[in-house]
């Protein structure tokens, strides 16, 4: 799953991988509106490392975002699955977290 710059090949566009916690850490704190201990807690990590996580997700989007680079994200099949019911429920109405992905 990606996003990209409307008008641009793929081929000329360079890529921001954003990988699963990154994806899920984002989702937690600016999607679903939870407060990062909160968020951490669902994903089974401490709040500080939750944090860092989260920061990293950001600088990459506001840098794929403002250099005009495709936002790959790098996720496993549940999140799609999870992805794909946010969008059938709208955001804020499936009232749960991804949860911890071990693989």
């Amino acid at each position: 799953m990606c996003f990209k710059p409307v008008g641009v090949p793929l081929r000329e566009l360079e890529r921001v991988i954003i990988e699963h916690d990154e994806y899920e850490a984002f989702k937690l704190a600016a999607y679903d509106r939870l407060l990062q201990e909160e968020a951490a807690e669902r994903m089974e990590i401490s709040r500080p490392t939750f944090t860092r996580i989260y920061n990293c997700a950001v600088q990459k989007i506001a840098q794929a975002i403002v250099e005009g680079k495709i936002i790959d994200i790098n996720c496993c099949e549940e999140v799609i699955k999870q992805i794909k019911e946010n969008e059938q429920t709208g955001p804020g109405r499936h009232g749960r977290g991804m949860g911890r992905h071990r693989h």
